[in-house]
């Protein structure tokens, strides 16, 4: 009696969780179009959404095909900290690029993201083309959002970003690098080349 009982208790939970995904599918085919739509994202297919996405564009945003983002604490074996989060501002302009994927990714665009296609972005990366918060702490003080230093920010084609790193203000990526994880890159890095570290330094070439 035990094992038909098990038998049929493993048949329930078996059809639960093919309904949850099914139903879970839907709501995303429906949500999803209706948010970007909402936003004026500019897209031609929705992405592979595992989890929930957080987006808000008040500036422009635009999403090429064949983009991934694993959102959810189980989408990403190396577990992740938190959802994909993107936030483009009324100043901003986010391009994402074709074939790129990310897992509980950070974007704040308040002046410009231009990102390649084939993007790999390691787990809970960070990618933000402002400061935030004025250098000088008397116009912290008085919230002065006029001396914020924001400059834009480039990842060419086929680039890696190990997990965990922060890509800042100003800097560009040429196509193929490699970012080691923990690194926080401050400056221009070219083609071809590995760096990693705080600040991120040269490590060696990529031979093709």
């Amino acid at each position: 009696m035990k094992r038909i009982y098990k038998i049929c208790r493993k048949i329930y939970l078996d059809i639960e969780t093919w309904c949850t995904y099914k139903i879970r599918s839907l709501c995303k085919k429906i949500y999803y179009p209706f948010i970007f739509n909402a936003q004026e994202i500019e897209y031609i297919t929705i992405p592979i959404i595992r989890g929930k996405l957080k987006i808000n564009n008040y500036g422009r945003c635009v999403l090429g095909t064949n983009l991934v983002f694993n959102s959810s604490f189980v989408s990403n074996p190396m577990g992740l900290s938190k959802q994909c989060t993107i936030y483009v501002s009324k100043t901003g302009y986010l391009s994402i690029d074709n074939g790129s994927g990310f897992s509980g990714v950070s974007i704040y665009c308040s002046n410009k993201i231009i990102i390649g296609k084939n993007l790999f972005c390691g787990g809970n990366v960070s990618i933000w083309d402002t400061d935030f918060h004025s250098l000088n702490y008397k116009l912290r003080r008085e919230h002065d959002e006029n001396s914020i230093i924001s400059l834009p920010i480039e990842i060419g084609n086929d680039v890696f970003i190990g997990a965990n790193s922060i890509i800042l203000k100003g800097v560009i990526i040429g196509d193929k690098s490699i970012i080691g994880a923990g690194s926080v890159v401050t400056k221009k890095i070219p083609a071809y080349e590995i760096w990693a570290g705080n600040p991120a330094k040269f490590i060696k070439k990529i031979i093709d």
